[in-house]
């Protein structure tokens, strides 16, 4: 019994890890006081203080840390920095 159940666990958790590709989070990173767009679910831990998402698009993305209040304006010149790393 306890085979077949750790089988769809594992199923389950492979299928639902698959489904984040593509997707796109905002996250508060208290180090550097800046909101920056990540490609994997983030992990609200430490420096990471909020994370809000998933969206299905850079440009939704975007609107949505254009209108959070704790996000800070982005430099364009920043944000060009954010997506070569």
């Amino acid at each position: 019994m306890k085979r077949p159940m750790l089988a769809a666990t594992l199923l389950v958790w492979s299928a639902t890890a698959g489904c984040a590709d593509g997707l796109y989070w905002v996250v508060g990173d208290r180090a550097n006081g800046k909101c920056h767009i990540v490609t994997q679910n983030p992990v609200v831990i430490g420096d990471i203080w909020f994370s809000d998402g998933p969206y299905t698009s850079r440009a939704d993305a975007d609107l949505a840390r254009s209108t959070i209040s704790a996000c800070p304006k982005v430099d364009p010149k920043d944000e060009q920095a954010d997506d070569e790393k």
